[in-house]
């Protein structure tokens, strides 16, 4: 319970930064806005609760890197599309559908099997792992971090802002040369 109350102030807290950004526009407007991101802040803490991963923030993860903690980081994007182009530093590749994925599906993840998940996440189930796609209403890292827990690891995040927050954020990113 304590958990549940916590995500729904983290959605209001999230649904309130839209207020700001709101107040240029009239008050219809305004309920338009802060009901579109409303919904997309308990969409998310609906996912997080039912795949039982914790959030990690784009100034978090930034942290945690410079002060050198070590982070297994995941990127669940297309590789030509998106992680080729550009990726946090350090992230591996691993390719996620949107859609819900309840039964490992070699097709939506570029042939690759929860074997091979596995051995990209390494041995230690205790290791920080932080799943990411492209943005907060992608759910690519979702199915990630689901999958990561499934496989028994215990320290799974999801960075729901993915590259597009890092990126927003002026942090350093990487691509494939």
């Amino acid at each position: 319970m304590r958990k549940l109350l916590q995500m729904l102030v983290f959605s209001a807290l999230i649904a309130s930064l839209a207020v700001p950004a709101a107040l240029a526009e009239d008050m219809f407007q305004q309920e338009v806005t802060l009901e579109k991101n409303t919904v997309i802040a308990a969409n998310l803490t609906m996912q997080t609760l039912a795949g039982g991963y914790k959030l990690v923030t784009t100034e978090e993860l930034k942290k945690w890197m410079d002060d050198g903690k070590k982070v297994v980081i995941v990127d669940t994007m297309p590789f030509e599309a998106s992680y080729a182009k550009s990726h946090v530093p350090g992230a591996k590749q691993f390719l996620f559908p949107i859609p819900d994925m309840p039964e490992w599906d070699v097709k939506e993840t570029d042939g690759k099997s929860q074997a091979d998940f596995e051995k990209l996440l390494g041995p230690d189930k205790e290791a920080t792992i932080v799943i990411y796609c492209g943005f907060v209403k992608c759910t690519r890292s979702h199915n990630g971090a689901l999958w990561a827990k499934k496989l028994g690891y215990k320290n799974v995040y999801r960075f729901p802002g993915g590259i597009y927050a890092w990126k927003g954020a002026g942090f350093k990113e990487e691509a494939v040369k």
